[in-house]
């Protein structure tokens, strides 16, 4: 077994003009949440505690686009979902549309290790949360000025928004700019784009991997709809090989089981860590869907790969190893 490893990632699909102050709070966020994941690392906690505790972290920030700080759907509200997947004995859990839940990786992680079953959804996972006595909290809670904005500019365009946060204002140039083919959802254009989804996966010095993902979804989406986030093989998978979280074109991700796939090519194929992540973003994105995704190996590797205009990752391992990116 190789030592432990650690990645997050903060949305796959990044606006090429997004100013340099945004960039860089959200490499801060991204270097916080790893330095927190390493230090519990350090202190012996699980990797699927480890996954749970940055997630929250990610989910209490409104930078990125999971808990308070969630894309808002036609109604003006915020339904999340996100799951967690435990490589040991393949555990998991998973919820959506969640609307009062603070943080929703934490109902995942009860419905996995508090309930009979792997996936709650809608009232039933409200209540759920209210018989185990999560923090819950008002869905204004989730809403900023930012999301208004933006859900007003999705409803004016008639579109729905994926991977949203596009500065409404702001005269910044970005460090990479490039110019970007249109994006479509199943056949269907779609204007504008920007981060979206958390993750994080994990593995400790004794080569046990865990993975978790969580999401408020695509700007002016259908209420009621559902995205890889919470789809366990697709979003998130983790077993004694390695742990994958994902993130993108939901609709894409899913008709290719993205996160399983990785598992998949790695058991059958004998492919590497990085191999097997370009293999599956190569491969099994079909339509010209554009998603990215992180991965962990029970051997200690970390790798990331996308197809995307950037994605927001951060990396790091036991020996020393640690970096923040956004671009190529």
């Amino acid at each position: 077994m190789g030592g432990w490893a650690i990645a997050v990632h903060g949305g796959a699909g990044v606006d090429p003009n997004l100013p340099r102050e945004r960039q860089e709070e959200a490499r801060q966020l991204l270097t916080r949440c790893l330095n927190l994941g390493i230090s519990a690392l350090r202190s012996s906690l699980s990797p699927i505690d480890v996954v749970e505790l940055v997630i929250r972290e990610l989910e209490s920030d409104p930078l990125f686009n999971s808990g308070r700080g969630s894309a808002l759907t036609a109604k003006g509200t915020v339904e999340m979902e996100a799951s967690i997947m435990d490589g040991i004995g393949r555990r998991c859990g998973a919820v959506s549309g969640v609307t009062t839940v603070k943080n929703p990786i934490s109902l995942a992680r009860l419905v996995m290790d508090k309930s009979p079953h792997s996936y709650l959804g809608f009232s039933g996972a409200e209540e759920f949360a209210k018989q185990q006595g999560v923090e819950m909290v008002d869905n204004d809670y989730f809403i900023t000025e930012d999301n208004l904005g933006m859900l007003k500019l999705a409803k004016e365009a008639n579109s729905i928004i994926f991977d949203y946060r596009i500065p409404l204002t702001g005269s910044d140039i970005c460090e990479k700019a490039t110019d970007a083919p249109p994006l479509k959802m199943n056949g269907l254009p779609i204007s504008v784009y920007a981060p979206e989804t958390v993750g994080c996966v994990v593995v400790d010095g004794q080569g046990r991997c865990a993975a978790g993902t969580s999401t408020g979804g695509l700007m002016n989406k259908m209420s009621g709809r559902i995205g890889d986030s919470p789809l366990i093989g697709s979003g998130t998978y983790a077993c004694d090989v390695c742990a994958v979280s994902c993130t993108g074109e939901g609709e894409a991700i899913i008709r290719g089981t993205l996160a399983r796939d990785v598992a998949a090519v790695m058991e059958y194929k004998g492919l590497g860590l990085q191999e097997a992540v370009d293999f599956v973003i190569e491969r099994r994105l079909d339509g010209g869907g554009q998603a990215g995704l992180i991965a962990v190996s029970s051997k200690g590797e970390v790798a990331c790969g996308f197809n995307s205009v950037g994605m927001f990752r951060g990396c790091a391992n036991e020996d020393g190893f640690m970096e923040v990116g956004i671009w190529d």
